[in-house]
């Protein structure tokens, strides 16, 4: 058995050492395993790309790295990842020393034992702060509704993945790749394990709300049709509800107060509920059809600027 390790690296130059070194010291633990690890610059700003080369000349066999030529986002450094991958196993995880490295036989073992074609490490006491608690819930519940996610299972960065799973995924070429999207479109067969979560090591997460807010908007729109009938369900109700206002406003004049004079605040009241739901509906049907054109275009997944095999 081969494990590969992809590993998206951004901002980490004092943490991606430590935690290759690690995982190495776990490994040592069953000597017959082999493994390759697999880091992704996403372009980032500090030296990490030194240390990725650096790691990889004192171990070139087990060590490859890749950098990208501008920040394209930890899916689609995962993407590039499992690309290079060529392991039995694909296994997931942070570069910021969160991941519990010491319990990575835990979720290999429950997907070497069980029927299970992903596994991810569930953490029953997050260490994140409350805004990224707050937006991974978010996403696991939009996960639920849109992509059928099992709603017991809850997912996380640190997850393994049987070969067969990665060799469909990678051949998804969209320039916007959603992990926890396309495992769920090849396979239901999903289970996590409880593994304990770290403190960070250091620095603070990369994930910004913009950032929080494109990976919503990836799930929302690139493997689910869902938003659209939902668009097309308020705009039944917001019709419905016109009507039957308008229905009660003739009814009220002609029979109970015929000389009500019309009132301004419920006209403008009904004016804007509309507007704002044309708009917004509106605007969903943009972003499809914005990203429709950019797929049309062909814009890329990702480009590899170098490789440590230049």
């Amino acid at each position: 058995m081969k494990i590969s390790f992809v590993i998206p690296c951004y901002r980490s130059e004092r943490t991606l050492g430590g935690v290759v070194s690690e995982v190495k010291s776990v490994l040592a633990q069953r000597p017959e395993t082999d493994y390759e690890f697999v880091l992704v610059s996403d372009h980032s700003p500090d030296n990490v790309w030194n240390v990725i080369c650096d790691l990889h000349a004192a171990d070139p066999v087990h060590i490859k790295g890749i950098e990208f030529t501008k920040n394209y986002g930890q899916n689609s450094a995962l993407m590039a990842g499992f690309g290079k991958s060529v392991g039995d196993i694909v296994f997931s995880m942070d570069d910021d020393g969160q991941a519990p490295v010491d319990d990575l036989f835990k979720v290999v073992d429950k997907l070497q034992d069980g029927p299970y074609d992903v596994v991810y490490g569930s953490y029953p006491d997050k260490r994140h702060n409350a805004f990224r608690n707050i937006g991974s819930n978010m996403n696991h519940l939009m996960a639920v509704w849109l992509l059928g996610k099992p709603s017991n299972v809850h997912s996380s960065s640190f997850y393994a993945v049987r070969r067969v799973i990665i060799e469909e995924a990678i051949k998804y070429r969209g320039p916007f790749p959603y992990i926890d999207g396309l495992l769920y479109r090849i396979t239901k067969s999903v289970a996590t394990v409880d593994v304990n979560h770290r403190e960070r090591v250091d620095g603070v997460s990369g994930y910004t709300f913009a950032k929080l807010l494109g990976l919503w908007m990836n799930g929302f729109t690139s493997f689910s049709v869902k938003p659209l009938r939902l668009a097309t369900w308020m705009g039944v109700v917001s019709a419905a509800l016109g009507f039957m206002f308008g229905f009660f406003v003739v009814i009220k004049k002609l029979l109970i107060t015929p000389d009500m004079a019309i009132g301004y605040s419920s006209i403008m009241a009904v004016l804007l509920f509309v507007g704002g739901m044309l708009m917004l509906i509106l605007g969903l049907i943009g972003e499809y059809i914005g990203r429709i054109f950019i797929c049309i275009n062909q814009s890329p997944q990702y480009v590899i600027a170098r490789t440590t095999n230049d």
